[in-house]
């Protein structure tokens, strides 16, 4: 509570929600010298739930003794009252509120017409609400202005300042195929109840959740019945983002895509308050592969050793003005060898066009096996473009019977 005495008596508070009262147990064994009188004074103790006093919390609310804690995506509600001290009917008393961000200046009053005249001991009231949707220092700013019986034009203001933290998140990006992981953190000093987290995608792709698995036939949450985040407790979301057959079929459009969607949380508090927070559209490096692009369509998980083994290929051509002439060349490695005839030609290739290769290769080395050794070259520009470690493979040992 703040306040600020003239004619008047300013306060500004605070609206929050009581919170549960908390006690600190203090108990011992009946061995020890206090016997039971420390478990019978917390029996006693009206703030203790019955059969459990031993736990900290209890059933009575308390109020918020501080400005406490504001978090973005809240809703920042203070009531703001102004009162006439003096003896004095003042007039022309306009009351005004403004929350100052480090980009912006919002007006929060309810009105801003001036009230007529105030008589003593009267005041003016008034609650203003405010979604915070910015991190860092905001400076809740307070002026009255007013005139006297004489005439006499006066004004003052009060300055209220406080910081709105952030839920954190980490992003993480893969060419054009996205995988988004979005981690929230609880920061509060308190559980938190998470209503809801999903991924609003831009308009070139289409969004799968990965955060759930089929069980009996049933989609079920992969927190299970969790959907409580304790505090400094941190949750990943994952989603899968696709482009849509129209874009897709566009290497060039997809290149240069950088805006992917954006993300919705909502939560409540342990009274029930709601918070929500929509990101701005998340962002992702535009994809380096260059003129040239290949991109794997089906790839076994696990092969045999010394068997060969089918790989589809899709080659790209993301230039919007280019026929390329393409040859295709495999390298062996220490690993892994390609079964057929390298240096073949592939033919033109039309701008923002693609096409699909069979390519047989086997491995004779156990273990997780790089894929590598493929070169194209486009004979126009003579140029070549290098592919190596473009996926990888399971190579088990031929005894054991790979599931197809």
């Amino acid at each position: 509570m703040f306040c600020f005495v003239l004619l008047f008596y300013f306060t500004v508070m605070r609206l929050t929600k009581p919170t549960l009262f908390t006690n600190i147990p203090v108990t011992c064994e009946e061995k020890d010298l206090p016997g039971d009188l420390f478990n019978q004074l917390m029996r006693d103790d009206p703030s203790t739930v019955n059969g459990a006093e031993v736990l900290m919390l209890g059933e009575m609310l308390t109020l918020p003794q501080n400005f406490g804690n504001i978090f973005l995506g809240e809703t920042f509600s203070s009531y703001i009252s102004v009162h006439n001290d003096s003896n004095q009917v003042v007039k022309d008393i306009l009351v005004k509120a403004d929350l100052q961000t480090s980009s912006q200046r919002l007006n929060l009053s309810a009105s801003n017409a001036a009230v007529a005249e105030l008589k003593p001991d009267c005041c003016i009231d008034d609650v203003i609400h405010h979604e915070v949707k910015e991190i860092g220092t905001h400076i809740l700013v307070c002026a009255v202005s007013y005139t006297t019986q004489a005439g006499e034009k006066m004004y003052f203001r009060k300055f209220f300042k406080f910081q709105v933290s952030n839920i954190t998140m980490v992003n993480s990006f893969y060419t054009d195929e996205v995988f988004l992981e979005a981690q929230i953190q609880n920061i509060t000093t308190s559980p938190m109840f998470m209503e809801k987290v999903s991924l609003e995608p831009s308009i070139m792709y289409n969004v799968t959740e990965l955060n759930s698995v089929s069980q009996a036939g049933e989609c079920v949450s992969t927190f299970r019945s969790r959907a409580y985040l304790q505090p400094m407790d941190t949750r990943q979301y994952l989603y899968c983002l696709k482009p849509k057959k129209e874009f897709a079929e566009k290497a060039g459009i997809i290149k240069g895509v950088t805006v992917i969607g954006k993300l919705d949380i909502v939560w409540k508090t342990n009274l029930g308050e709601r918070g929500r927070l929509q990101t701005s559209q998340l962002q992702r490096m535009a994809p380096g592969y260059g003129d040239v692009r290949l991109s794997l369509e089906a790839i076994p998980d696990t092969v045999n050793l010394e068997e060969p083994f089918h790989i589809t290929c899709k080659i790209t051509n993301c230039s919007s003005e280019r026929t390329m002439d393409l040859v295709l060349e495999m390298c062996n490695t220490n690993s892994i060898h390609w079964c057929g005839i390298s240096g073949r030609q592939l033919g033109k290739l039309h701008p923002s066009s693609s096409l699909c290769l069979a390519l047989t290769l086997l491995s004779s080395v156990q273990g997780l096996q790089s894929v590598s050794g493929l070169r194209l070259t486009d004979t126009f520009l003579k140029r070549t473009y290098e592919y190596d470690d473009i996926a990888q493979v399971c190579v088990v040992s031929s005894a054991i019977k790979v599931e197809s």
